[in-house]
């Protein structure tokens, strides 16, 4: 596994590749991998001559009082990690490669980015689709892969893609959950044993959606109220939010009909954690 450190570099490599006429899959990540990235590997490898995955904790989609400077790290885990996977390339520059002295361009989705996550983490989206748009220009991948956890975040990346006429596809894979449902994420790592314990509620009351839709409810709004009953009644979760939305518009609805996503962000202690499901009714 080749291990890359700078823009020029990543950016030569991509183009030999290209030259070659490779096929080239890309799988950006913030690290501190799980089960969950690896399954983004594993279809990147299905399906391209060449693996790319990136590691780089983005400082721009961070708040002022967020968790950028605590985000779980663990390079040398990590590569040893994506090596055994079969990864051809790490690229792992440092924010100065990405931002340099002087940066003032930045990406912004309107209508989208400003919903659901994007309502309590003002700029949050801005930062992700910037990002997003510079690794594809230096990795100049034929694919992307993300996670449907980030169901919001692909959404926008995918706006982004079809409005700037970007020549990747954009791949989504299942969500990757541990055994009781909790869906797997870096932030996982923050949690206390009772808040891990505590965390379950997020995939209980999805799962008591998806039962109510299938034994008939159609009214999302009782639906919404009865997700939140089932995070209240837990003592550590604390909602951010709990919406039914169009999941092409991420605009409310009041009928559950069609597709439907069901989205949600909870804080367990201080540890802010999201969760989906989306339904086809």
């Amino acid at each position: 596994m080749t291990i890359i450190r700078s823009v020029a570099t990543m950016k030569a490599l991509a183009r030999e590749w290209r030259r070659q006429g490779k096929r080239v899959g890309f799988v950006p990540t913030m690290g501190y991998l799980h089960d969950g990235h690896l399954s983004l590997v594993r279809e990147s490898k299905a399906r391209a001559d060449v693996t790319v995955v990136s590691i780089f904790v983005n400082p721009t989609q961070f708040g002022p009082n967020e968790d950028f400077t605590k985000y779980p790290r663990d390079l040398a885990k990590d590569s040893a990690t994506l090596k055994e996977a079969g990864v051809d390339c790490l690229f792992y520059p440092e924010a100065a490669e990405i931002y340099p002295p002087g940066y003032r361009t930045y990406v912004e989705v309107e209508g989208l980015q400003d919903r659901l996550c994007g309502r309590s983490r003002p700029g949050h989206f801005r930062g992700v689709a910037t990002v997003v748009l510079k690794l594809f220009d230096i990795v100049s991948p034929n694919f992307a892969i993300f996670g449907a956890k980030d169901a919001q975040q692909v959404l926008i990346i995918r706006r982004m893609a079809v409005d700037l006429d970007l020549d990747v596809e954009i791949v989504t894979c299942p969500i990757v959950r541990e055994p009781d449902g909790l869906a797997q994420s870096s932030r996982n790592a923050y949690l206390t044993p009772a808040g891990r314990q505590a965390a379950r509620v997020l995939s209980s009351s999805l799962r008591w959606a998806e039962k109510a839709v299938a034994a008939g409810e159609r009214d999302a709004g009782r639906l919404v109220a009865g997700i939140q009953a089932i995070l209240e009644a837990e003592p550590l979760a604390r909602i951010d939010y709990v919406e039914a939305v169009d999941p092409e518009t991420l605009e409310p609805v009041t009928e559950l009909r069609g597709e439907v996503l069901v989205a949600l962000a909870v804080f367990i202690g201080p540890t802010r954690l999201i969760d989906n499901i989306r339904l086809s009714i």
